[in-house]
């Protein structure tokens, strides 16, 4: 749920429109509010600031093993059954591809402006306002699809279930009624919990907007012990990754 910048409380009036447009001098209306971690929508006549989500999803494409289980472990958590098609964070593979452009995860990146929110005609898409996560309201969906339309990344990063009904996006795990844990933020997310190459994390701070803002290195020096490099390009062998301290035990 969105939030006025009204000042009503404090004897300011609304900033109406007119005037955001004109301070702003025709940024646009995905600007974002320079040090406050909020993006604004301008709807009717109002100006409304939408707060940074709590957290986001990271993952490192280059150590995936693409075997899914986190696309599984969404859907039973989500959903209470497995099936791949109902994921909300997709893998996608490229058979005719080679490392590391053969795979990519497509998470939601719980975009500071969200154009899924501002395209709800009925805010069933909205932003919580404790957690700030995007989600979606189930009940308020009419399956009007244009969430998915409006999310400018390819594959869109909402998703129709076509079982359900209704659409649906990542959440963090905040509403999770067939797992046992707590989610959100301020818990656990399933996809980061059960990916046995460790390939996904969490984070709170706002990755930088492009595709390496996401897609980062999360390789340990665990990773060159098991014989792999820890760099992008995989030109630096493992053994010179490796500090002398960690094979010898002994500090240098």
């Amino acid at each position: 749920m969105s939030k006025k910048t009204s000042q009503g409380d404090t004897g300011h009036r609304t900033v109406t429109r007119r005037d955001f447009i004109a301070a702003i001098g025709g940024l646009g209306v995905g600007a974002v509010l320079a040090g406050t971690g909020a993006s604004v929508l301008l709807q009717t006549d109002e100006v409304y600031a939408i707060e940074a989500s709590d957290g986001y999803l990271l993952v490192d494409t280059k150590k995936c093993g693409g075997c899914e289980t986190c696309m599984l472990v969404c859907t039973l958590a989500h959903c209470g059954r497995s099936n791949v098609n109902l994921s909300r964070l997709q893998l996608t593979k490229n058979p005719l591809g080679h490392f590391p452009l053969d795979l990519a995860q497509n998470q939601c990146r719980q975009c500071p402006y969200p154009s899924c929110v501002e395209a709800c005609p009925t805010k069933a898409m909205h932003v919580d306002p404790e957690s700030h996560v995007r989600l979606v309201d189930e009940d308020k969906c009419v399956g009007c699809e244009r969430c998915i339309e409006a999310c400018p990344f390819t594959p869109a990063r909402v998703q129709w279930n076509f079982e359900d009904r209704h659409a649906q996006k990542c959440d963090l795990c905040q509403e999770t009624p067939f797992w046992d844990e707590q989610g959100g933020p301020n818990g656990k997310q399933a996809c980061v919990e059960a990916c046995p190459m460790h390939a996904i994390a969490f984070t709170r701070d706002i990755p930088r907007q492009t595709d390496e803002g996401y897609d980062v290195n999360l390789r340990t020096v665990h990773w060159a012990i098991a014989g792999f490099p820890m760099d992008d390009a995989a030109r630096t062998l493992p053994e010179i990754s490796v500090p002398a301290s960690v094979v010898t035990g002994v500090k240098e």
